[in-house]
Formats: C-alpha cells, sequence, structure tokens
C-alpha cells in the first residue's frame, strides 16, 4: 500500500510541475526548441529547478541500500550505445520537435482535451506497438 500511496503522491507532483512549468503547453516548448527564431528560455529555468532536485536526490539514494518502499534499487546495467538506442534517441527528438510534446507532459495533458495531445498519444502507442513487432521479430519470438 505504501508503495501504491507513494507512486500517487510523486505522480500528482510530477504532473503538477508538467503544468506549472508549461511543459504541458506544445507552444511553449515548441518557443524553446526555437533557438534560432523567437526563443523562449524559460524551459532551461525549468530544466535547472530540475538539476537542483534530482542530484541531491541520487547522492542520497547512493548512500541507501534499497529505496523506502522498495527492497532495491532498479538500476539499468547496459551502459553501451547501440542502433536501436540512436534510432530511438531521433525520434523521440524529432517528435519532440515537431509536435512539442513528450510522453509524460503528453499524459499529464490528457485533461485538456486538445485534440493535439490525443494524436500524439495515438502516434506514441503506434510507434511503440511497432516498435513491439520490431523487438519480436528481431528477437525470433513468436
Amino acid at each position: 500500500m505504501v508503495r501504491i500511496a507513494s507512486t500517487l503522491i510523486v505522480g500528482i507532483i510530477f504532473g503538477l510541475g508538467l503544468a506549472v512549468s508549461g511543459m504541458m503547453n506544445p507552444a511553449k516548448v515548441l518557443g524553446f526548441l526555437d533557438i534560432a527564431g523567437n526563443w523562449d528560455p524559460t524551459l532551461g529555468l525549468v530544466m535547472i529547478g530540475a538539476l537542483i532536485a534530482a542530484v541531491p536526490g541520487y547522492a542520497l539514494a547512493r548512500r541507501r541500500r534499497a529505496p523506502l518502499a522498495e527492497p532495491a534499487f532498479q538500476i539499468p546495467t547496459r551502459r553501451d550505445i547501440d542502433v536501436t538506442l540512436v534510432v530511438g534517441a531521433l525520434l523521440f527528438g524529432i517528435g519532440w520537435g515537431l509536435a512539442g510534446f513528450c510522453p509524460g507532459p503528453a499524459v499529464a495533458a490528457i485533461g485538456t482535451g486538445l485534440r493535439e495531445v490525443y494524436i500524439f498519444l495515438g502516434a506514441m502507442i503506434g510507434g511503440m506497438g511497432l516498435f513491439s513487432l520490431y523487438a519480436t521479430y528481431r528477437n525470433g519470438r513468436p
């Protein structure tokens, strides 16, 4: 129960942070990405704020054996850079630049009722499905 409650609380705080920072507004995000035009640097402050919160959090986590609501930390062990990672990063960046959404803010923006949110989420889910098919084919699993 602690795990579910803590997940809900963190999710609400994250969603509120996305709303307050303007990350759910694709025009604001695209303004930040438009460094050659009418650049809006305010999301840079959001990134600085995220670092201010994350750096001490990671330092604290390194001193602990496990998180409060889990038996162990789940830290990725792979450190190699492969084609799948590079292509995925490129697709993410292109999608972010074209739509002004990334997955977290898009999910948080569902309640806004903007048609663009649903188009983006549909495309994202479709892309996840295509990748799942590709991974199944590549790994030879039925």
